[in-house]
């Protein structure tokens, strides 16, 4: 919350999200966010992948969408339980496709121009630490989202 406050003023008035704490977001709302955007964020708990559903983004055309950063495969037991029984209802091939890379071509194949992804498990921490980096240079400093990452891996 406190990154967003900093940086609103840097936000276009069209900004809209969902709060995970305040609600967990819906399918239709996950749709929704994700064809009406022009850059999309996700914050959040373990793979992006296992809150939308496969074949819903497979069949999805989203041109507009010309970034999506994924701040995601942050862990906690409470996390770790809820992806473990929503897993057990899965196929090895589709637990597969919400990895990272796999997860960055499927969005690249809907239409998204650029993603930036975490590749491995981190922490909230790390996470909000990326973000700000992220919004410093986006938004503050007017680069681009590849010179944006190439001060994240440095």
């Amino acid at each position: 919350k406190e990154i967003l406050e900093k940086y609103h003023d840097l936000f276009t008035l069209q900004w809209e999200g969902v709060i995970g704490n305040v609600c967990v977001p819906s399918q239709a709302e996950w749709e929704q966010l994700l064809t009406n955007c022009s850059a999309f964020l996700f914050y959040g708990m373990e793979r992006f992948m296992s809150h939308v559903l496969l074949n819903w983004l497979v069949a999805t055309n989203i041109p507009k969408c010309r970034l999506v950063v994924l701040l995601d495969l942050v862990r906690s037991q409470q996390s770790h339980q809820r992806i473990t029984n929503s897993d057990t209802h899965k196929s090895c091939l589709h637990i597969a496709l919400e990895r990272p890379i796999e997860t960055a071509m499927l969005l690249s194949l809907t239409g998204v121009g650029s993603v930036i992804a975490t590749q491995w498990y981190t922490t909230l921490q790390e996470n909000a630490e990326r973000l700000e980096v992220l919004f410093e240079n986006l938004l503050s400093f007017g680069k681009t989202a590849g010179q944006t990452v190439h001060i994240l891996q440095s």
